[in-house]
């Protein structure tokens, strides 16, 4: 029985996932211009966003994100491919959508530069009182 309790607990994700808090700006919606949503969550092989609208699985949208260090800001700009999405009432009752995006087409660069964020977000040293 513990094997099975094992195997049930364990996460089956390719890429481990990250927590972030960054801007990004989106467009390939139901609109033809740009729109602002927030990634909250983060790995090698997509992102958690939360958008403005609800966008159809399957769907292609490009994103321009802004990861951010001590010392500089970088903007990568994924093409990605929605594979599952929600939706939530925030407290002011307007709708909010999270999203769980893919990366389809990124340029190498801005791959390097994503990696390279994700791991200095995985090295900082903790804070302990």
């Amino acid at each position: 029985m513990a094997l099975m309790d094992d195997g049930l607990n364990s996460e089956r994700r390719k890429y481990p996932r990250i927590n972030i808090d960054l801007p990004v700006k989106y467009n390939g919606g139901t609109h033809s211009f740009t729109k602002n949503g927030l990634a909250v969550n983060a790995s090698e092989g997509g992102l958690l966003v939360h958008l403005q609208e609800e966008i159809v699985v399957g769907h292609r949208l490009t994103l321009k994100l802004f990861l951010h260090s001590q010392s500089e800001l970088n903007i990568i700009s994924p093409s990605v491919q929605v594979v599952w999405t929600g939706i939530h009432m925030r407290k002011d009752f307007t709708w909010d959508f999270p999203t769980g995006v893919r990366f389809v087409e990124i340029p190498p660069n801005d791959m390097i530069k994503f990696k390279n964020f994700l791991t200095s977000l995985t090295q900082r040293p903790s804070c302990t009182s």
